[in-house]
């Protein structure tokens, strides 16, 4: 029984909440371009990203994310991609790279993203696009438009249950009849402000809903529009200690907001740390490093402090960042 139980607590609660009809990420502080396509291209190499997050480990069907992205700038002065044969790892320090800002540039990016979550899966691709703004020499404002395809399906073996006479769920049975697999083109914007040590962006996605799809079955997948909101600003404390204070909003309708607040320690520009609060969700840690010049890794564990605490033991995220300068 306690089986039936826990997976009718995860299908209702993507079902009716709408909370995971996009993914969740802990490490957003680092890869700010998967909540805000104005973030696209903010540093001056091609930055790629390859990230695996497990929700709620413990739990059948529980949330899956598998991601990959990149962005890059279109300078005039085109960035050079130097190949070294081999992996060599770094003898010594490697600091971050600064933002650079001061002057106008566009920027492409890309993401691919396969989310699992309860009897749902979902894979999209997208491209993106951004504009970056000189505001003054120390502060850019960009612009970012998304545009891509979302393939939605529903997973009848995994939508398990309780048995009961007294049972009758419309919208279940609504899926198990039409077998949908549905393509929704999807539509994202945002506009990012930064410099080398402040940021605030606002982003939205999913604009269009369900306008443009196509595709088996007449089940609802009921796409909702996603608000994030962040702001940040890096802080040095001394000459090898910066502390970086952060926050997520993120809205969608008709729930209320979800807050998330971060603080990251930075060591020497090379080794971090943080810890989120996810409020009345989650608390999470983190840490990562540059490992070489091209490679950088970071590691989120989510603990959970809501219903779910009872029945997993937590969440992992992992990340691998490539850097060709």
């Amino acid at each position: 029984m306690l089986k039936y139980t826990t997976l009718l607590i995860v299908f209702f609660s993507v079902c009716k909440i709408y909370a995971q009809q996009m993914p969740q990420y802990s490490q957003y502080l680092r890869n700010q371009f998967m909540i805000n396509p104005g973030a696209v291209g903010v540093y001056d190499f091609v930055d790629i990203t390859i990230g695996g997050r497990l929700q709620w480990v413990g739990l059948s069907d529980a949330p899956k994310t598998t991601y990959l992205s990149f962005s890059s700038p279109l300078n005039n002065n085109k960035t050079k991609i130097q190949y070294n044969p081999g992996v060599r790892l770094s003898s010594g320090i490697v600091k971050n790279p600064e933002i650079k800002t001061g002057k106008f540039r566009h920027a492409i990016g890309g993401q691919l993203i396969s989310d699992q979550y309860g009897a749902f899966r979902k894979f999209q691709v997208s491209g993106t696009y951004a504009i970056h703004i000189p505001v003054t020499k120390e502060f850019n404002l960009s612009f970012g438009a998304k545009l891509g395809l979302s393939n939605n399906t529903f997973l009848q073996d995994r939508a398990l249950v309780a048995n009961s006479s007294t049972i009758i769920d419309n919208t279940y049975n609504g899926f198990i009849n039409n077998q949908s697999n549905v393509n929704v083109m999807n539509l994202g914007a945002g506009f990012y402000f930064y410099s080398n040590k402040v940021f605030f962006g606002v982003a939205s996605d999913q604009l269009t809903k369900d306008l443009i799809s196509f595709g088996s079955g007449s089940a609802n997948f009921d796409p909702k529009i996603h608000f994030n909101i962040t702001g940040g600003i890096k802080l040095p404390i001394n000459s090898v200690l910066t502390i970086t204070p952060a926050f997520l909003v993120k809205y969608i309708n008709p729930i209320s907001p979800s807050i998330e607040a971060t603080t990251q320690f930075e060591y020497k520009e090379w080794l971090w740390t943080a810890i989120s609060y996810r409020h009345k969700d989650a608390v999470v840690g983190m840490f990562g490093m540059n490992i070489s010049n091209k490679f950088k890794i970071g590691y989120s564990y989510d603990f959970s402090i809501n219903q779910f605490r009872n029945y997993s033991s937590g969440g992992h995220e992992l990340i691998l960042g490539i850097m060709l300068r």
